[in-house]
């Protein structure tokens, strides 16, 4: 069981990127799956959740600028972050458990994937 983010680069403020999270040994489908990010020396957080009912939650900072969405036939979830500011500079990673409460703790989550870098700059 494995999971990989993927979809990180450099960008310019105000630009966008798409994050893109996908599984191998088992569906994401039927798992809830959140976005957290990490930058070194500072404790990490979690960005977005996305749960397998559909529903969505994201963290204050990033509300109306990103976007967790699944597509069920390429058994991928997504992150589209739009209007990216330098303090959105992490180490993006995708994590997922099976079907219950969603939310912004990592314990919720037992399965992690190697994380992406996101920097924000001009």
């Amino acid at each position: 069981v494995q999971l990989q983010a993927f979809g990180g680069g450099l960008v310019q403020p105000g630009g966008s990127l798409r994050l893109s999270c996908a599984a191998s040994g088992f569906s994401l489908d039927y798992y809830d799956i959140a976005w957290f990010r990490q930058v070194p020396g500072k404790e990490g957080e979690g960005v977005s959740c996305i749960g397998s009912n559909g529903f969505t939650s994201y963290r204050d900072s990033v509300k109306g600028r990103f976007v967790v969405s699944r597509d069920v036939a390429k058994d991928t979830v997504y992150l589209q972050m739009n209007s990216l500011k330098p303090e959105d500079t992490a180490v993006y990673f995708c994590a997922a458990d099976g079907p219950g409460e969603i939310g912004f703790s990592r314990a919720m989550y037992n399965y992690w994937g190697q994380g992406t870098q996101v920097t924000v700059s001009s």
